[in-house]
């Protein structure tokens, strides 16, 4: 999927959900919840690091076309890039649309980033120039993409206790079926959604019913997991599950946020021991 809108861009206060293990079988009282029917996990940074670091990304990615920016910096080009950028997928009827186009997004990116530069007087690189920018971005971002060390381990304990588990993730069906087998993750859900081969996804209830409909699960059975407060936390509590945020950068929920998750894990190994497997 594109670049996400950080969901807490400013580190707030210390959130006073519980974190840690979802569940205990031991002692479900004294972890807060018993054990769910089903687990529904978002796949960009929640499964897989699909987003990690794009403020690096630009400044590599401008760096192999440095000798061609004209009067430009390079560093000066990645900072811009990144403002641009964030802006740009920052609003939620825009990110749908460029979501489905995401190197056709980039190039605009690229576009306006030098449309802004060139203000100054300095007149932008070519279009070949900043083509090749957005690909080279593209690239770096590709080949960084990785598995969480845990996720196979953690998916597979959840399976072996008989759990049902769903993968609910956004952007087209093709990129994110390639992602999908990559990292070889389709064999250990019950149930694959993909927002572009079901024309709608997440936070559009028809999304969370449909998997429910699938799983065979009511919504008080269920949790969802994911790194998006109004994707993977709102939305299902929405629709009357729980919803448990990713902070994988341990940022905590930023000040004044209006979702409130029901957990909040760093890891996905915080869920449950996989040691005793």
């Amino acid at each position: 999927m594109a670049e996400r809108a950080s969901d807490s861009p400013n580190r707030g206060s210390p959130s006073p959900v519980r974190t840690g293990r979802w569940f205990d079988d031991a002692n479900p009282v004294q972890a807060g919840s018993a054990r769910p029917k089903a687990i529904l996990f978002d796949l960009d940074d929640t499964l897989i690091a699909a987003h990690a670091d794009p403020d690096a990304a630009w400044l590599e990615a401008t760096g192999h076309i440095a000798g061609r920016l004209g009067p430009f910096r390079a560093v000066d080009v990645a900072a811009a890039l990144s403002a641009v950028s964030k802006r740009f997928w920052s609003d939620p009827v825009d990110h749908r649309h460029w979501r489905f186009r995401v190197e056709e997004a980039r190039i605009r990116v690229v576009s306006l980033t030098f449309g802004e530069l060139s203000r100054h007087g300095h007149p932008a690189p070519d279009m070949q120039v900043q083509v090749e920018l957005a690909g080279h971005f593209s690239r770096i971002r590709h080949d960084r993409m990785r598995l969480f060390p845990e996720t196979h381990a953690v998916l597979d304990r959840l399976r072996g206790m008989g759990m049902r588990l769903g993968l609910l993730t956004n952007g087209p069906g093709p990129e994110q079926r390639a992602k999908i087998d990559r990292f070889d993750l389709a064999h250990r859900f019950d149930l694959v959604q993909i927002e572009g081969e079901h024309g709608f996804g997440k936070p559009d209830d028809r999304a969370y019913r449909r998997a429910l409909d699938a799983l065979g699960v009511e919504p008080h059975e269920t949790w969802m997991i994911g790194d998006h407060l109004e994707w993977d936390v709102l939305g299902p509590q929405r629709n009357g599950m729980r919803g448990i945020w990713y902070d994988i950068h341990a940022v905590g929920l930023a000040d004044g946020t209006r979702v409130v998750p029901d957990r909040i894990v760093h890891s996905l190994s915080e869920l449950i021991d996989v040691s005793d497997r």
